[in-house]
């Protein structure tokens, strides 16, 4: 019998070029140790817009190791394509790292900011370890990215970390392919790295101790993280709460706290799976949570079940805790109100007056990054707040027919932008604050030229809001060239189009928020819009109009929305009715002449403005000190009523859903003495009956089996829940958000989506979505 020798093992090389958030995450090392397991050779580097590596060896092994990287690729990593190309084989005897090049085309995604690793606080907490007790340690598995790059590709000399020079065993530890800190770019120990500093009483030999100690006593101390400064007290003081909100002039708006861990936060708060889940993970959001009752003042969020709640995510954190123990801090933005968070050290003068001593270091932050907020709904899902540290930059997918970059600026409150380019990549900004104030006007546009730079995309069409009254329409009037004007509830339903990857197919949204400029002039917010096609909408239905007496000022004191109310329904203004005695005499003198007349009153179909209204009715909120604040309270209210109350409801005609009966259920439910809970419930279950009928009777009328559920008075879970589930049980398939905010915080996503629709839709020769005039 002849003998069969075996085949020899054939010798391969192939290029793998790998595109998505693939630099400041340990690629690089991560390749190199996958081809050492696979004992191929070859060589790994990044260019601007990619990682790229090669590997020579035999097939299966070649295989193996590119299937290594598609299956288990760094931690922080995110794939968004890998491309192999077969090369012919050099013989090449090692696998190295090779210096990254500038070149390449486009640009790779930034990395976001994320917590400090399980490793990293082993070492920091280790006696024995070289970094022991040390501020500022960070691997290629977590750390500050996004607001420490200057420029890609991401390098040291590209990061805010470039003055500080290597020690000798940093470098050799950023040199071995085996270590944690092969090539981690923020690599530092107490002999290179930046150092702590303190600002205050009893001198500066030990910044964390004086920290501490000023805290321990009840004093208010601003600490530098990684995105900016917080300002932070003992959440268990009534004293130091009150004080901080004396010095911020913030009367109510709830602060958000942290504790050390997750066992520190399930002492004050009832922590469910799915909210561990997030605040355990590496972006370490603030997540919204019911507190138990123990260990944190109620002047932390007064009137409010819900506390903020998000762990310890930065060495400098961990090591405050160290020394406090369990107790948990009040961790707030530095800043006054409406403006941005301080992140440069030259600009603390913003917070004179605000801290008692400065807990500062000097590795710079590039640019700002305020916390994530979250929260979960009743099946566990996530819903964004607010999409800034551990999420921004990433981007959202959205198909765009190729063209100029297109920049959304979104709303004046919560704002973002977005940067959109042909590659279909939606770079939504950190949160930035309130466009009113000139400081975040300056930060916009620091942030946007920052984004701009990273992502390599310089915008040749602005979109903006209607509003004519909105810093960010007059802000993109200011920069000049092409223009478009988007409605703003049609921003919001496309936002959640977007988001799902829905762009073009038809929805019913129902659009439910405070204040949005409406095609007629009037202000907007209870709306039930029908999107079909590429971007067109048709208003299908809405609340029925009352007035805004006095305009904004009625936002801030919601009594006079509730006079409105009362007056359309027939119901006299006797002061057993809590928003009558709440004007006083002089205020329903006043508005006996306003409001019949309709002088100086402002029309609008919001159903935000609604819910400000009955808070004020059942004497819930009389006075607004933060946006927003009178539907909260009212919906706390609501969670402590429950089934079993007495039912109010909506009177519809032709999709107009007119709160009238219920107003005047209410008010009989306030004479006879019921609960301001049981009306609350009731109120919000009469919202949610009108609007699952509207919704449904206009899904079914234009044949439309999907319906949409956006705005910001979304964030009332109550409201949320009971209109999905409505909707939901009638075999309507319903959208939410899971990605970027319901409120304006999403807002310029869905800017950008009807601007790359318009630009699809007219390569179809179909019609205009976005106006191209000036605003009104």
């Amino acid at each position: 019998m002849k003998r069969v020798l075996p085949s020899p093992v054939a010798t391969v090389r192939t290029r793998v070029d790998i595109t998505g958030v693939v630099q400041g995450v340990g690629f690089r090392p991560a390749v190199a140790r996958i081809a050492d397991a696979r004992g191929v050779t070859g060589f790994v580097y990044n260019d601007s817009g990619s990682v790229h590596c090669e590997f020579e060896g035999a097939d299966v092994d070649v295989d193996g190791a590119v299937e290594d990287i598609r299956r288990a690729p760094p931690p922080m990593a995110r794939i968004d394509s890998i491309v192999r190309t077969v090369l012919a084989p050099t013989g090449a005897g090692d696998f190295r790292i090779i210096d990254s090049t500038p070149a390449g085309s486009g640009r790779t995604l930034v990395p976001p900011d994320i917590a400090s690793c399980a490793d990293c606080l082993r070492e920091m907490r280790d006696p024995t370890d070289r970094r022991y007790r040390h501020p500022f340690i960070t691997c290629t598995n977590c750390g500050p990215r996004y607001t420490v790059i200057t420029d890609l590709p991401y390098d040291r000399p590209a990061t805010t970390m470039a003055q500080f020079a290597m020690c000798a065993r940093c470098a050799a530890e950023y040199r071995d392919p085996r270590d944690r800190r092969f090539h981690a770019q923020t690599i530092a120990c107490p002999d290179c790295g930046p150092v702590l500093q303190w600002s205050g009483p009893d001198g500066d030999a030990d910044p964390i101790g004086a920290a501490v100690a000023m805290i321990d006593t009840g004093g208010i101390v601003a600490v530098k993280g990684i995105g900016g400064y917080h300002l932070a007290c003992r959440a268990d003081s009534t004293t130091a709460i009150a004080e901080l909100r004396r010095r911020k002039s913030r009367p109510a708006k709830p602060f958000a706290v942290m504790t050390p861990d997750l066992e520190a936060a399930r002492g004050i708060a009832e922590i469910s799976d799915a909210s561990a889940r997030l605040l355990s993970s590496a972006a370490a959001p603030i997540v919204l949570v019911p507190r138990s009752g123990a260990g944190v003042c109620s002047l932390v969020a007064p009137g409010l079940r819900d506390i903020g709640v998000m762990l310890a995510y930065s060495p400098i954190h961990h090591l405050l805790f160290e020394r406090l123990g369990t107790t948990p801090l009040v961790m707030t933005s530095a800043n006054a109100g409406g403006s941005p968070i301080v992140f440069r050290d030259g600009d603390l003068s913003w917070i004179t007056g605000l801290a008692d001593g400065v807990l500062s270091h000097d590795r710079p932050i590039h640019v700002a990054c305020e916390d994530s907020v979250l929260t979960v709904d009743d099946r566990g899902a996530t819903l964004p707040l607010r999409r800034s540290r551990g999420y921004a930059p990433l981007p959202v997918s959205v198909p765009v027919a190729d063209g100029p970059v297109i920049l959304a600026t979104g709303g004046d409150l919560k704002t973002t932008f977005c940067l959109l380019g042909s590659d279909g990549h939606a770079h939504l900004s950190s949160h930035l604050g309130d466009m009113a104030d000139p400081r975040t006007q300056s930060c916009f546009s620091a942030t946007l030229e920052h984004l701009a730079r990273m992502t390599d995309r310089r915008h040749g069409r602005i979109v903006c809001d209607m509003h004519p009254g909105y810093a960010t329409t007059r802000w993109a009037q200011r920069r000049g060239g092409p223009i478009s004007y988007v409605q703003h509830h049609h921003a919001h339903a496309m936002s959640l189009l977007a988001e799902h990857a829905r762009l073009g197919s038809p929805m019913l949204a129902v659009t439910y928020d405070g204040t949005g400029y409406g095609p007629d002039g009037t202000i907007w917010g209870g709306e039930v819009l029908a999107l079909s096609g590429a971007c067109g909408f048709t208003r299908v239905g809405h609340l029925a109009p009352f007035a805004l007496p006095g305009g904004d000022g009625a936002v801030h004191q919601p009594a006079r929305i509730a006079l409105d109310l009362l007056h359309r329904a027939g119901v006299r203004w006797d002061t057993d009715l809590p928003p009558v005695s709440a004007v006083g005499e002089t205020g329903r003198h006043v508005l006996a002449q306003q409001i019949p007349r309709g002088i100086g009153c402002v029309a609008t179909t919001s159903m935000g403005r609604l819910f400000d209204g009955v808070s004020s009715l059942l004497g819930v909120c009389q006075q607004v000190t933060y946006e927003g604040q009178a539907a909260i309270e009212l919906e706390h209210f609501a969670r402590a009523g429950g089934p079993g109350a007495r039912a109010v409801d909506f009177e519809i005609r032709d999709g107009v859903m007119d709160p009238t009966p219920a107003i005047i259920g209410l008010v009989d439910g306030i004479r006879a003495g019921a609960a301001v809970p049981e009306l609350a419930w009731a109120f919000h279950q009469a919202v949610i009956r009108a609007t699952v009928a509207v919704a449904a009777e206009r899904a079914l009328a234009a044949a439309i089996p999907t319906i949409g559920l956006t705005g910001g008075v979304f964030a009332n879970r109550l409201l949320l829940e009971g209109i999905r589930n409505g909707l939901a049980d009638r075999g309507f398939e319903v959208l939410t958000h899971s990605v970027v905010p319901c409120n304006d915080g999403g807002l310029a996503l869905g800017q950008a989506a009807v601007a790359a629709a318009d630009r699809r839709s007219s390569t179809e020769g179909s019609g205009i979505c976005a106006s191209e005039s000036p605003a009104r």
